[in-house]
C-alpha cells in the first residue's frame, strides 16, 4: 500500500454520508466516527464531514449536484487530498466525482480493502486481498489505469487512457485474478487438510466487530501470545491453540473481525478463513459492551454469519470491556429534562439473560473480571458436546484438583 503522505505531511480527507429513510442523522453520525477510524486507520486525517438526506442517492454523483460543488469548493480552498465516501459507489458514480472534485476518492469497500492490505503479514492473508481487491479494481478500470500503467513499465498523462491501455489493463488483472484464484484454491485445500489433521478435539471459534478484544481473550484463554493491538483488523489470519480446562482439551481459533458492510470481495476471498468459523462446534461471540454501538455490531455480526451459514451453531454471548461501561450516575439523573436514556450494566444483565436462547457472560479481558465464570461455562459447553460426540473418553469423568488451561 502507497503511504498516504504529501511532501512527508499526512494526507488531508473529507468525509461524506447520507440520510434517508432507513438511516436517521444520529445514525449517520455514528457511522461517520466509525468511517474517522478506519480513515485514520490508513493514515490519513479527516477534517471535515459533508452530510446529505435524500431518498437515494444520486444514480450519477451519489450526493446531489449542488452538493458536490459545495464539496468542490471546499477541496480546492482547504488543500484536501482525499474524498471518503461511507457507501459504495457504483464504477460511474467513481469516475463522475473523480472527474468533477479533481482528487482521490474512496469508497467505504476500497477503504477496508486498503487496511486489509496493509494489515496482511502471510502468503495466505496477501493472497486473499490481493484477489479481493482486483475483483474490486476490474469493473473500474477507466479511473485506476494509472496505477496499471505504471506496472507495466509505461508513462501516462492526466488526461485517461484510451480504449487500448484499459483493454490492455482488463487483461492484465483477469490474468492476476485467474493466476491469484489457482494459488488460493491450493491454499484453502492445504487449510481444509490441516484442519481435517486436527483429531477430535471439539472446535471453538471466537467471532466478532473488529477490535472487541477477541486476541486478548485468546491469549488469556491459552496461556499464548496472539497479536492483540487497538486496532481495527489487527488480526486477518486465523489462529488456533490448543486450550485445556480442567480436564478437557479443545480447540480455540481467533478469527477475523466483521464489520459493517464488508465487502463482498473479501468475503469471497476470505473463504478459507470463514470455513474455520463454519466447521466450529461453538462460537464465542465477542462483544464490546462499552461501545456506543454495541447493538449494532452485535446485530452485524449476527448477519454476517447468517451470510456465511454458521447462524445455527451454539453460540456463547461474551459480553467484554465492562470495565468501561458508562454507567449513569445515579437513579435520580436526568438527561436534558427526560430520563437518562443509559441502562445500567446490572439491568443490562437481567435483560439479556432472560431474553436470550443461548449462553451470555459478561466480563472484562483487561481486569480478569468473571474470568473464572466464563472459562467454567466454555468448559461446560466443550464438555457437553464432547460427551455426546465420543462418550467412552473415561477422563471426562476424572476431573483433577488443579485447573490447568
Amino acid at each position: 500500500m502507497e503511504p498516504h503522505s504529501s511532501k512527508g505531511q499526512t494526507e488531508k480527507a473529507i468525509l461524506v454520508g447520507l440520510s434517508h429513510r432507513e438511516q436517521s442523522s444520529e445514525k449517520l453520525e455514528e457511522y461517520l466516527d466509525e468511517l474517522d477510524f478506519l480513515s485514520r486507520t490508513l493514515g490519513l486525517k479527516p477534517v471535515h464531514r459533508f452530510t446529505q438526506n435524500l431518498d437515494m442517492p444520486h444514480i450519477a454523483t451519489f450526493v446531489g449536484s449542488g452538493k458536490l460543488e459545495e464539496i468542490k469548493t471546499y477541496v480546492k480552498d482547504n488543500k484536501i487530498d482525499v474524498v471518503i465516501f461511507d457507501d459504495d459507489l457504483s464504477p460511474s458514480q467513481m469516475r463522475n466525482i473523480e472527474k468533477t472534485l479533481d482528487r482521490k476518492i474512496y469508497d467505504r469497500s476500497l477503504l477496508i480493502l486498503d487496511i486489509f492490505q496493509s494489515r496482511a503479514q502471510t502468503a495466505q492473508a496477501k493472497t486473499q486481498v490481493e484477489l479481493a481487491r482486483n475483483e474490486y479494481l476490474l469493473p473500474r478500470l477507466t479511473r485506476m489505469w494509472t496505477h496499471l500503467e505504471r506496472q507495466r513499465g509505461g508513462t501516462s498523462t492526466r488526461g485517461g487512457a484510451g480504449e487500448k491501455e484499459i483493454e490492455t489493463d482488463r487483461r492484465m488483472i483477469r490474468n492476476q485474478i485467474s493466476v491469484l484464484k489457482k494459488k488460493l484454491e491450493k491454499i484453502d485445500k492445504q487449510a481444509s487438510t490441516q484442519r481435517a489433521n486436527r483429531g477430535s478435539l471439539i472446535r471453538v471459534s471466537l467471532v466478532g466487530y473488529t477490535n472487541v478484544g477477541k486476541s486478548t481473550i485468546m491469549n488469556l484463554l491459552s496461556k499464548s501470545k496472539v497479536f492483540a493491538e487497538n486496532k481495527l483488523f489487527a488480526t486477518l489470519d486465523t489462529t488456533v491453540r490448543k486450550v485445556v480446562i480442567k480436564n478437557l482439551p479443545f480447540l480455540l481459533a481467533d478469527t477475523v473481525g466483521f464489520i459493517r458492510k464488508l465487502p463482498h470481495q473479501l468475503v469471497e476471498s476470505f473463504k478459507s478463513t470463514l470455513d474455520e468459523v463454519r466447521e466450529s462446534d461453538v462460537l464465542l461471540h465477542v462483544v464490546d459492551i462499552s461501545h456506543p454501538q454495541w447493538e449494532d455490531h452485535l446485530q452485524t455480526v449476527e448477519k454476517t454469519l447468517a451470510e456465511i451459514h454458521a447462524a445455527d451453531k451454539p453460540v456463547i454471548v461474551v459480553f467484554n470491556k465492562i470495565d468501561s461501561y458508562p454507567e449513569p450516575p445515579n437513579e435520580e439523573w436526568k438527561w436534558e429534562g427526560e430520563i437518562n436514556p443509559a441502562t445500567r450494566l446490572s439491568d443490562l444483565k437481567k435483560s439479556w439473560m432472560s431474553k436470550q436462547d443461548h449462553d451470555v457472560i459478561f466480563i472484562s479481558a483487561k481486569d480478569r473480571t468473571n474470568l473464572e465464570e466464563f472459562r467454567e461455562l466454555l468448559y461446560r459447553r466443550v464438555r457437553e458436546i464432547h460427551m455426546k460426540r465420543y462418550p467412552y473418553n473415561s477422563f471426562l469423568y476424572e476431573i483433577p484438583e488443579d485447573d490447568v488451561s
